[in-house]
């Protein structure tokens, strides 16, 4: 006898249908699976003839064969487990197969018949929406993730027992609501009010959070500049519904459900200067998204800038500058999202005193062009914006006068990202001015005869790229947004200017 159960498998973030056929037949008793599975896949008979046993079912004597359809997608993971135990129990009609009909299903099988959570649930769901099933069956522990997709019905199960009994209409399938944690307003670890002083690069932190600037903050150790990129978070525009749930997609398909009540805010991911290449870009064995795609639609934190590996910063260019990073292995090329903002932090020499007017720099001219020849031209000139960190007086840090809150700056940056969706209502690519591509700075970057005059003049005086000469037009677009003005003045292209050649302090 033939059953057929629907069940989907992972490729990149987005979920790929496959049918699993189950097969019955006369022969000596044995369980083959076939459709290009991996390890964990082949071990699933193991775990489905055990669950099917300890939950008082019967395991037919039989030649099994599992076949995974289409043949030419890689199946990886424990995600078939549920699918082939109800396609083996339909086989032996305790479950009718109609009643499989219309049904999405995943999930992981304990030896007891318990179903443990899978990776990739949100994903799952929403495919499911795509294709038209009329719902999802899997583990009650993925509920809240597939329950974020907010398309189709879910039915979620402890176990093994339990769904039977519901596809026989024996219980309801419990009716699931989102938790209020994945809905509760965000809380941030650092407010603007909280950092004194720095009202130059408190601004320009608002500009780069309003157009999604690349950001590189300078200057002497203990500064604030790591509390100044904590911050950062707190004023970034709040994210539509559509750039959270991709975002939480590449968390579920790391199995990282349990961390997605966290993205009630935008992701603020800070690797370690020792992470690898593989860790911060993605990769292995079958491709896995790395630190750039976590930190999509959020900020990328690179504290220290020149400590991590040459080879490894190099490997930024590609996400920076299109938003997409594809990975190739031998197995699978895939494409994961990874439109990030990126902020990085570093000392202007290696003992992070040089200019500092209270410490003497001890670092000699080479040991500084060394320390500053770790960072690539091509990797500065896809930053945007540089800002320079200086000290405060001990005597102004109780001062709290004339501080503005991350709540204020936020509303300023809400107005200013409203704007730029109005800007882009035809695009779906380009959310930010950062994503601006030639013709768009064409169309919306145009600037009168003086502000032409002074950025000709900064882009020879400062021997600039046209990828530079491009950033300050977006730089500067930003701020004109900020402002509430419809088109670019000469002040707007002359501030931006100096963002560009790290003339802003604080």
């Amino acid at each position: 006898m033939l059953v057929k159960v629907d069940s989907a498998a992972l490729h990149g973030i987005d979920g790929v249908p496959v049918s699993v056929e189950v097969d019955v037949s006369r022969g000596l008793p044995c369980f083959i699976t076939v459709g290009l599975p991996d390890s964990s896949v082949r071990e699933s008979k193991d775990r489905v003839k055990a669950a099917i046993r300890n939950c008082g079912y019967e395991v037919p004597s039989r030649k099994i064969t599992v076949n995974l359809a289409p043949a030419d997608i890689r199946k990886e993971g424990p995600c078939f487990d549920l699918p082939i135990a109800l396609g083996l129990l339909a086989t032996t009609g305790l479950i009718s197969a109609d009643m499989l009909k219309g049904y999405l299903v995943v999930g992981e099988l304990s030896l007891d018949g318990s179903l443990l959570p899978v990776s990739g649930a949100l994903s799952f769901a929403t495919t499911a929406a795509e294709v038209g099933y009329k719902g999802v069956i899997l583990p009650r522990k993925n509920a809240q993730e597939a329950l974020l997709a907010n398309s189709t019905k879910i039915i979620a199960v402890n176990n093994l027992y339990e769904i039977v009994e519901i596809l026989n209409g024996v219980r309801e399938a419990e009716t699931l609501t989102l938790d209020q944690k994945l809905s509760a307003p965000p809380h941030y670890e650092v407010d603007l009010q909280d950092i004194r002083g720095q009202r130059g690069v408190k601004r320009g932190l608002a500009i780069a959070a309003a157009g999604m600037h690349n950001l590189l903050m300078e200057g002497a150790p203990g500064t604030g500049k790591s509390m100044l990129a904590k911050a950062i978070p707190s004023i970034m525009a709040d994210w539509t519904l559509a750039e959270r749930l991709e975002t939480a997609r590449i968390y579920s398909i790391l199995g990282q459900g349990k961390k997605l009540d966290l993205l009630s805010q935008r992701p603020f991911r800070s690797p370690h200067h020792t992470i690898s290449d593989a860790g911060l870009i993605g990769g292995g064995t079958y491709p896995r998204p790395g630190e750039v795609s976590l930190a999509h639609n959020g900020v990328l934190f690179l504290d220290e800038l020149p400590e991590f590996r040459k080879h490894v910063l190099e490997v930024l260019r590609q996400p920076l500058e299109d938003g997409l990073v594809t990975i190739s292995r031998a197995q699978a090329s895939l494409t994961y999202p990874s439109r990030f903002m990126l902020v990085a932090a570093m000392n202007p020499c290696p003992c992070g005193y040089l200019g500092d007017g209270e410490n003497r720099c001890r670092c000699t001219e080479q040991l500084i062009r060394t320390y500053k020849s770790k960072i690539s031209g091509p990797l500065l000139d896809r930053i945007d914006m540089h800002l320079i960190v200086s000290g405060i007086d001990f005597d102004k840090l109780d001062q709290k006068s004339d501080i503005e809150t991350s709540a204020q700056s936020r509303k300023r940056v809400n107005e200013a990202r409203a704007v730029q969706a109005e800007r882009f209502r035809c695009n779906d690519t380009i959310h930010a001015n950062a994503q601006m591509g030639v013709r768009e700075i064409e169309e919306h970057c145009q600037i009168n005869l003086d502000s032409k005059r002074l950025l000709t003049k900064s882009v020879k005086r400062l021997g600039l790229s046209i990828r530079a000469f491009h950033k300050i037009l977006k730089v500067a677009r930003t701020i004109a947004d900020l402002t509430g003005k419809e088109h670019i003045e000469t002040g707007h292209v002359a501030e931006a200017v100096q963002y560009r050649r790290g003339g802003v302090q604080s």
